[in-house]
């Protein structure tokens, strides 16, 4: 089952390495339980370092890393999710066995259809708003995509693009399971993800 709340947490948000872990622990001593490592301009070296610190900061949380299995693995994470250029999710599942989670990212019904047909765990829809955090972001779903997506599939959805403590709960209301947040979270992340944590419920 899928915490209301999937935390994202971004090194390109932060000016070095200990204020992504400070960011990092305030979210977790305020109760989020699951955080993604998506870091998609860093070497493999700093990486890896980020993700050891996180995994040794962050007791009791399911930490996911953004599409490198190989780097979920080392790590000790729980799980890896990849997009629709990354590595395949039977791919993935090849590296990680049968234990670990694998998500994916789906924008248009067909990728949710064949997200759907294959062994991810759960399937991130999106963007569901306007979102700054990507360069070339996939065109808005809207509410419209997440009821869309929730039609055409059993699996658990993680919804994301745009999400804020003001919107969270008609995505929910819409079909997702959970949603995923970086920018809402960035200032005053403990007192934030509190927040965040009430309205989803």
């Amino acid at each position: 089952m899928l915490p209301r709340l999937y935390a994202i947490i971004d090194p390109a948000c932060f000016p070095d390495t200990s204020a992504l872990l400070a960011f990092a622990g305030e979210l977790r001593a305020a109760g989020v339980t699951l955080l993604q490592y998506r870091n998609k301009g860093g070497s493999a070296r700093q990486m890896l370092s980020h993700a050891r610190e996180l995994r040794r900061k962050l007791e009791g949380a399911r930490l996911i890393m953004n599409d490198r299995a190989d780097l979920c693995l080392a790590a000790g994470f729980d799980g890896v999710h990849v997009g629709q250029e990354d590595l395949s999710v039977d791919g993935a599942r090849r590296v990680l066995g049968k234990a670990l989670w694998v998500g994916v990212s789906t924008h248009v019904p067909e990728q949710v259809e064949a997200g759907a047909a294959t062994s991810a765990d759960y399937l991130a829809v999106g963007p569901v708003f306007a979102t700054k955090t990507k360069a070339n972001p996939d065109p808005v779903i809207g509410l419209e995509g997440v009821r869309m997506a929730r039609s055409l599939t059993p699996k658990p959805l993680v919804a994301i693009g745009g999400i804020t403590r003001e919107n969270c709960r008609a995505v929910l209301e819409a079909g997702a399971d959970s949603v995923a947040v970086i920018s809402d979270l960035l200032d005053n992340p403990g007192k934030t993800a509190e927040e965040f944590l009430r309205r989803l419920g």
